[in-house]
């Protein structure tokens, strides 16, 4: 089923001092590097944020007002999505493979949507895949600024997908999450370093 991706690369970051975390790097490759990769098999990649350089190929918009919240970024990211399904990501998602969001693209099959549920079953409303006339449809009739409260209504399918050593749900939000998620990330194997000039290049996985 072919999908767009919409990341949100926006936010001030306040619990990373303000830093511009989708650039922060885990494994050799900045956060939004890694979930490009996720999305590799996306029609469309839509980034939502300041101008980076990091994605060369990435349709680039900003919402309005700059750092303005999850609501208004899915908007404006929206409204460059083509396909009939938006995979909707986090841009902090180090260790999501395409094989996770190739089971969210799946079980939104004849839904409104799939969302990503953490190992504690609680939803991980930036980790999803839904309907664009289902999303757009949301967000026409609403006025609030939780994403739960537009993403909720629409009863999406709950996916719980195994944690392993990497949790695919694992988002990096302070100075601790990054520094665990590098020593989760651990050696490439084979001894190579992980490239991060090219996101959907071999060393994706």
């Amino acid at each position: 089923m072919a999908f767009d991706a919409v990341v949100l690369a926006g936010g001030r970051a306040r619990r990373l001092g303000g830093s511009d975390k989708p650039a922060e790097p885990v494994g050799g490759r900045p956060l939004i590097a890694w979930v490009a990769a996720a999305a590799a098999d996306a029609s469309r990649l839509i980034v939502v944020g300041p101008p980076r350089s990091i994605l060369p190929g990435a349709v680039l918009v900003q919402e309005d007002s700059p750092g303005g919240g999850p609501v208004p970024a899915l908007r404006a990211g929206l409204a460059e999505v083509r396909a009939d399904r938006t995979a909707l990501l986090a841009a902090d998602l180090p260790f999501l493979r395409p094989a996770h969001l190739a089971q969210l693209v799946a079980a939104a099959h004849g839904r409104n949507g799939a969302v990503l549920v953490d190992g504690d079953g609680r939803e991980q409303w930036l980790a999803g895949c839904w309907r664009t006339d289902a999303l757009r449809a949301a967000l026409a009739g609403y006025a609030g600024a939780s994403l739960r409260g537009v993403l909720g209504p629409l009863e999406p399918v709950a996916v719980a997908l195994p944690a392993g050593p990497r949790p695919p749900w694992y988002d990096c939000d302070t100075p601790e999450d990054l520094a665990r998620a590098e020593e989760l990330a651990g050696p490439v194997p084979g001894g190579r370093t992980t490239s991060h000039t090219s996101p959907n290049g071999p060393d994706a996985l």
